[in-house]
C-alpha cells in the first residue's frame, strides 16, 4: 500500500521527505506541500513535480492525505500541530514538538487529549539500533538495567536510553557536567572545512536516573558530522552486555559466550548486487530485515521511511502508534534538564508533567 501524505513547510526536511517519496513511489507519496512563500512553492513544484499550497485548507481542498508531516520551526510547531488537529487530521510533528517546557505544556493542553500527533523521531527505527533494541527485549541480556549512548544529542538520544530500558513516562534525576577541550573539526552540515586546526568544543555528560534505571548521555559537538568522533551504545543487562554489535551473555551459570550482529551488505567487493543492507543477523537468525531493500538507502534514510510507513498505517487504524506526542514531550522535557543541570551545576529532578497520564 502507498501511504500518501502532506508537508506543512518548504525547508530541509521537507526535501527530505520529497527525496524519499521519488526513490520509492510505490510505497510513499507526497500530496502537497503547504509553504506561505509563493516562490518556494513554485521551485518545489518545479524539482519534484509536487503542487504546493498556501494553506492547510487550500492542501485538504485539492486532496486530503492519510497525515501531515510538519517540518517547520520549533516556535511554529505547536500553531501548526493545533490546526491540523482542529481538522481532525493526524500529524507528523517534527522534533522536538516545541522549544521549551512552556511551549511543551500549551501543546500538550492544545492537542494532548486529541490523540492525532506522532512526532518524527527515527533513530530507534535506524537499522542498527533495532537490531539491538529487538536483541534487548528478546531477553538475551537479561533485564536491561543502563545504556551508555555517545552519538546523537539531548531529546534523540534519551528516546533511545528509554526505549533501550523499557522506561515509561516517569520522573527522572539529572546531574550533567560539561568541559571545553580542543578538537579538530573538518566536517560540517555545509560540507567539507578543509584544515586541520583544532578549536574549542563542549562535551555534555549526564546521568540520568530512573529509579533503578540508569542513562549515560555522552555527546561533543558535531559529534554526527565530525569524522575523528565515534558513536558508541552500551546496553548493560542482568546478565550479559550488549556494546556496539558486540553481545556478551551467559549461556549458563559457569559459561560467558559471546556474539555479534552481522550486518549483510550487498554491492561489496566482487558482490556484484547493487549497494544494499539487506539484513542483520545474530547467532544465525535475522534479527532486522530492511522493509525497503532493493532501494539502495542510507540506514538514516530507511529509518525516516520506516516512520512515515508506520504513520500512515497508524493513521489507518492498522498499526501501533510510532511515537506519540506524550513520549516526545517526555524525552525533550528530560533533554531541557541535562542543558539546566550541566549550566548550574547541580541536579535536576523532571515533575509529573500532564502528559504522564
Amino acid at each position: 500500500m502507498t501511504t500518501t501524505f502532506g508537508v506543512i513547510g518548504s525547508g530541509r526536511r521537507t526535501r527530505f521527505f520529497l527525496r524519499l517519496a521519488k526513490a520509492m513511489p510505490d510505497r510513499l507519496r507526497v500530496a502537497g506541500v503547504v509553504t506561505r512563500s509563493t516562490d518556494r512553492g513554485a521551485a518545489i513544484t518545479a524539482e519534484w513535480g509536487v503542487p504546493a499550497f498556501g494553506s492547510i485548507d487550500e492542501l485538504l481542498g485539492h486532496e486530503r492525505p492519510g497525515y501531515l508531516a510538519a517540518a517547520v520551526t520549533w516556535d511554529a510547531m505547536p500553531g501548526a500541530g493545533f490546526e491540523v488537529a482542529a481538522r481532525r487530521l493526524a500529524l507528523l510533528a517534527e522534533t522536538p514538538p516545541a522549544p521549551d517546557l512552556a511551549g511543551l505544556r500549551s501543546l500538550w493542553a492544545d492537542v494532548g487529549g486529541s490523540g492525532l500527533v506522532q512526532v518524527a523521531e527515527q533513530y530507534l527505527l535506524m537499522p542498527g539500533h533495532a537490531a539491538r533494541l529487538g536483541i534487548v527485549r528478546d531477553g538475551v541480556i537479561g533485564e536491561p538495567t543502563s545504556v551508555h549512548v555517545s552519538s546523537t544529542h539531548l531529546y534523540h538520544a534519551v528516546s533511545m536510553i528509554r526505549g533501550l530500558l523499557g522506561v515509561a513516562v516517569e520522573p527522572a534525576e539529572v546531574r550533567a557536567g560539561a568541559f571545553e577541550a580542543p578538537l579538530a573539526d573538518p566536517l560540517g552540515p555545509g560540507g567539507w572545512r578543509g584544515g586541520a586546526t583544532p578549536r574549542p568544543a563542549t562535551t555534555t555528560i549526564a546521568t540520568i536516573g530512573f529509579g533503578g534505571r540508569m542513562g549515560l548521555y555522552d555527546f561533543t559537538d558535531n559529534q554526527w558530522w565530525n569524522p575523528l568522533l565515534s558513536r558508541r551504545i552500551v546496553v548493560r543487562g542482568s546478565t550479559g552486555e550488549l556494546a556496539d554489535d558486540r553481545v556478551i551473555r551467559l549461556a549458563d551459570p559457569l559459561t560467558p559466550v559471546e556474539s555479534r550482529l552481522l550486518r549483510r551488505d550487498t554491492g561489496v567487493d566482487l558482490d556484484l548486487e547493487a549497494r544494499d543492507l539487506r539484513h542483520i543477523s545474530f547467532d544465525g537468525r535475522v534479527v532486522y530485515r530492511n522493509p525497503f531493500a532493493g532501494a539502495g538507502l542510507s540506514d538514516d534514510d530507511i529509518a525516516v521511511a520506516d516512520l512515515l510507513e508506520r504513520t500512515g498505517a497508524w493513521a489507518r487504524q492498522e498499526g501501533p502508534a510510532p511515537y506519540p506526542l506524550a513520549e516526545a514531550c517526555q524525552d525533550h522535557l528530560i533533554g531541557l534538564a541535562i542543558g539546566e543541570s550541566a549550566k548550574s551545576g547541580g541536579p535536576v529532578t523532571t515533575g509529573t508533567e500532564p502528559w504522564a497520564s
